[in-house]
Parts: C-alpha cells; sequence; structure tokens
C-alpha cells in the first residue's frame, strides 16, 4: 500500500500526517510520545488555571480562580482604601481613588464574580497598615526633610519621599512607622473580613498575608528585624483563627513564601545569613539551632496539625508557596541562551534529576516536596504555587514555558495554581492559557484526568495527557520548545489514535484551530509552537 501524506497550514507551518506503514518505523525514540490512559490516572484540579489581577473581562482565557496579593496588599488598609508598596515604590502610602472603605478590594471581588471566577484575598499580618495623611493624602516613610539626604527619591511625584537609604547606600535606621503607617492586629481585619463573606460568596481562599520571609526588606520601614519563626507561628495562628470566625466558610491559605531561601530558613535566621554568611560555623542560624534544626516549612505545618488535634479545628487548608526562576527568566530577555534557559528550568518544579542552575544549586522539585512536606507534617492538607512566572509573555518561548507549567500543575497533583500576574490579552502567554481551558472559545480544552504520559527529552519537547470526564475524549498538549519542527508519533495505550480536533499555537501567535486532523501516524509539529490534540473515543 502506497504511503499516504497530507498536509495542514498550522500556526503558519506544515504539518505532515504520514500513514500507518511509516509509523511502524517511525523516528528516534526521542520522538514518541507515550501515553497510557489505563496508568496514573487522576483528577486534574481545575484551579491551577488561576492568576493575580486576571484580565477575567478579555476573550479567551477563562480565569477560575483571582488572587488579590502582592507586596502592597501587607499594608492594605481596608477602612481607608489605601496601601503601600514599601521598598517598590519609596515606602509611599497611597489612597486608592474610591473613599469608600474597602473599595478597592469590593471592586476586585464584583470583576471575578462576574466572570465566575472564585477570589482570593490577602489578609495583613505585619502588624502595621497603610495611612494617609490628613485629607487622603499620600504619606511616606523616609522624609528628605525629617531623615536627610538619601540614595534615591521619588522626583517626579513626591520629592521628599526617599527610599530610605543614606547616599552611601547604608540603611536609614530607627525611623518612625507611625509616619505613613498605623497599628493593626487580626481584630482590625474582622469587620472587613466578615462583611467581605457576606456580600460577595466568591471569596473561596483567604491568604495568610505576603511573603514573610521578605518583610525586613520590602517592609523595613515598618519590620527592619526579620521576624522570629515562632513570631510568624503566633501571626498565623491569630489571622486564621479571626478568617475562620469571621468567614467560617472561606479556606485558610499560606504560608505564602516568597522561595528557596524562605523555605529552608526564617525570616529572622534569612537575615541573619546575608548579614553574617550563610554556612558561617562560628554564627550559626539562631532559629534553626534554636528548632532542632528544622525548616519553617515543617515547623509552620507541625504547629498547624498539633493545633487541630488540640481544638478539633483546622486552621490551615492549604499549604501555599511563591516560586521563581532565579535565572532571569522572570523577564523580557528572549536571548537565545534564556530561551533554552527558560525551557529548561521548569524542571525546577519537578523533576528530582534537575539541579538548579543558580544560586540555589540544589533539586527544588517544588511539587513533589511540597507534598512530602504535607505527608510528613499535616496529611490531608491541600497544596497551592499562588505565585509565579518564567516571563517572556510577549514571546513564544513564554508561550511554551506557561504550557509547560500548567502541564506540569497536573500531573503532578498542584491543588492550586495562580500565576503574576495575568499575560496581557491575546499576548503568546495568554494564549497558551486559554490553550488548557478555552481552546476552541466554547470552554474546551485540556481534559481533568491526567494519565500517563511520556517523552525523552522534556528541555525540547515536552507533552501532557488527559482524559475529558464528560465526553471521553483523549486530550494531548504537545510542546515543542525548539525553532525548528519536529516529527512525532503517538504511542497509545488505551485509547485509538483516529482523527481529531488540533489547535496551534505558532510562533507567530496565531492560534489555529482543524478538525478531522488524522493523528494516527507521524505528526510533523511547527516550531517553537504549543499543539492540542482532542481525540474521540471510538463508540
Amino acid at each position: 500500500m502506497d504511503t499516504k501524506d497530507v498536509s495542514f497550514l498550522l500556526g503558519g507551518a506544515a504539518l505532515t500526517v504520514a500513514g500507518c506503514r511509516r509509523a511502524a518505523t517511525a523516528g528516534p525514540e526521542q520522538n514518541v510520545i507515550t501515553i497510557d490512559v489505563t496508568r496514573n490516572r487522576h483528577p486534574i484540579s481545575p484551579e491551577i488555571y488561576g492568576a493575580s489581577y486576571a484580565q477575567t473581562d478579555a476573550p479567551g482565557y477563562r480565569c477560575p480562580i483571582d488572587r488579590f496579593g502582592g507586596n502592597n496588599t501587607s499594608r492594605y488598609n481596608w477602612m481607608a482604601n489605601a496601601d503601600n508598596k514599601g521598598s517598590d515604590w519609596f515606602f509611599e502610602t497611597i489612597p486608592h481613588d474610591n473613599p469608600k472603605p474597602g473599595g478597592f478590594v469590593d471592586d476586585f471581588c464584583t470583576k471575578a464574580r462576574t466572570a465566575g471566577a472564585a477570589a482570593m484575598i490577602t489578609i495583613p499580618m505585619t502588624g502595621w497598615i497603610a495611612q494617609p495623611a490628613p485629607g487622603r493624602k499620600k504619606a511616606w516613610s523616609f522624609s528628605v526633610s525629617k531623615y536627610g539626604r538619601q540614595e534615591k527619591t521619588d522626583a517626579q511625584f513626591c520629592p521628599d519621599a526617599g527610599n530610605g537609604k543614606r547616599p552611601d547606600g547604608k540603611a536609614i535606621t530607627g525611623n518612625t512607622p507611625a509616619d505613613a503607617n498605623i497599628a493593626a492586629t487580626p481584630d482590625t481585619f474582622k469587620p472587613w473580613v466578615q462583611k467581605l463573606a457576606t456580600t460577595f460568596p466568591n471569596i473561596k481562599y483567604l491568604l495568610l498575608d505576603n511573603e514573610p520571609g521578605l518583610w525586613h526588606e520590602t517592609h523595613r520601614d515598618i519590620i527592619p528585624t526579620g521576624v522570629s519563626i515562632d513570631d510568624l507561628w503566633q501571626r498565623s495562628l491569630a489571622t486564621s483563627k479571626m478568617c475562620k470566625s469571621a468567614a467560617p466558610k472561606a479556606q485558610v491559605c499560606g504560608p505564602e513564601e516568597w522561595g528557596w531561601t524562605g523555605f529552608q530558613y526564617s525570616p529572622r535566621d534569612a537575615q541573619h545569613g546575608k548579614e553574617n554568611g550563610w554556612n558561617n560555623p562560628f554564627k550559626p542560624m539562631p532559629d534553626r539551632k534554636q528548632h532542632g534544626n528544622v525548616d519553617p516549612m515543617t515547623y509552620l505545618l507541625k504547629k498547624f496539625a498539633a493545633e487541630e488535634k488540640a481544638s478539633g479545628k483546622r486552621l490551615l487548608d492549604v499549604f501555599t508557596l511563591h516560586f521563581y526562576p532565579q535565572g532571569g527568566e522572570f523577564s523580557g530577555d528572549t536571548s537565545p541562551s534564556m530561551v533554552k534557559r527558560r525551557a529548561r528550568s521548569t524542571r525546577a518544579l519537578w523533576d528530582p534529576a534537575y539541579k538548579d542552575e543558580t544560586w540555589i544549586s540544589d533539586t527544588v522539585r517544588l511539587i513533589p516536596r511540597m507534598h512530602e512536606w504535607v505527608k510528613n507534617n499535616y496529611p490531608g492538607t491541600r497544596i497551592g504555587i499562588t505565585e509565579y512566572s518564567w516571563g517572556g509573555d510577549e514571546h513564544s518561548s513564554g508561550a511554551t514555558s506557561q504550557a509547560d507549567i500548567l502541564g506540569i500543575f497536573g500531573r503532578e497533583r498542584l491543588d492550586i495554581g495562580c500565576r503574576w500576574t495575568s499575560p496581557k490579552a491575546g499576548s503568546p502567554a495568554y494564549n497558551a492559557m486559554a490553550m488548557y481551558t478555552n481552546a476552541d472559545g466554547q470552554g474546551h480544552g485540556f481534559g481533568d484526568i491526567s494519565v500517563h504520559c511520556a517523552v525523552a527529552e522534556p528541555d525540547l519537547l515536552s507533552a501532557f495527557a488527559a482524559i475529558e470526564s464528560k465526553s471521553k475524549l483523549l486530550t494531548i498538549m504537545v510542546i515543542n520548545k525548539e525553532a525548528g519542527s519536529r516529527t512525532i508519533t503517538l504511542a497509545l495505550n488505551g485509547h485509538s489514535a483516529g482523527k481529531a480536533a488540533v489547535y496551534t499555537l505558532g510562533a507567530d501567535n496565531n492560534l489555529v484551530a482543524q478538525q478531522g486532523v488524522d493523528v494516527s501516524g507521524r505528526i510533523t509539529v511547527p516550531g517553537p509552537s504549543v499543539v492540542l490534540m482532542r481525540i474521540p473515543a471510538k463508540a
């Protein structure tokens, strides 16, 4: 029988499907995607496709969960509807335009509710919140007229607001936190949380502040000394109790720590290490030494577990962390070397064979590590990565890395994922997210039951497979990270190949949809690209 060749234009490049005879002598092993729908089956949480400040009113990507988070939320004053970004913007307290108490968050929750998204709200724990000057004017922590000349000032908008560092770069100490802030306790937020819970049933999650391991840097005008692990626990405990009392149906998430250093060391230890050396035998980490040399994640999970055993009430529902690659991926850099780094560094999320290439210099395997932390210290707690980004949003490498991350989240059984922030509508990264949630514009994308899927070289070609529980379709996400096209073969067990609906996001950022594509032979996918195949089950 003659071999048949049929070509289709996908994303500006030709996709070629060859017949069954040639499929039997397919190319090298690295071009084979092995899928077994009978193995490794588990549900994929729909909440892994979330984002912070999602563009819920934009077409395409359908966001399931929207997060109100970030550095400014650590000092959100709901009574004055004002916040303070700390070191991100000259320690300035800036009121929102709407003077209504809680107005900014009300608008946020309303927008999320209209789009059908669950809301995730950060509850401050720093002990201070932003306080505007009389007349709802700006206030700032490091006044040049009060504390002297400084390294930088907000010259354009507020010349008297400095960055809290003297001209020689040394930090100003002994400032007065009340210059731009007011003291706050968990009870400060109770009326607000009660109102939110009553007004917005879509508020599903309450977060225990934001990145406490960096408070002594980001918010050093109010917390110049890193908090100890015991201090962080007491703040977390008090805030969790308040949240459960004020909003019984909401789930509490924490500790919302920023990254690798925060996972290993308490804020006090992190500050100590930065000032005295991380491996200084003469100045060992004080918190770890005093707490049996356990990491803060272990300590906090054990404390929450003990609290539930003593009280009969769960105060932490989801164990949540943040993670950013540390090699410059979180940027707009699209140089050839960065494109390759962006492609391979997603392995830090799962791969025990991948040693992080940056200062981390360790095997992160973040999601399996999170599962182990929970299993060993507080079983039954869900896990989430509530802030992450691999950058490159306006480039094809941003699309392929984002698609890779979402596939990893589903395969590795993450419960919640929230990108920082929602990519610009229509950008390659945005369209990659839409491939999972709404590829056809009708709410269909990737399946909700993960199944076994294996590739040989995930740095170059990654793939994920899932069954769509309602239709029984097999969905396959193929991510070609290389610049050139690649010919692949699907090795299926438990499901026939047949004809599929194929959606291709090519390097030109055009999403091309085709119906009735025969995927039973060799398939040449353009590169770089994200390709979704939806293969019906035979009757």
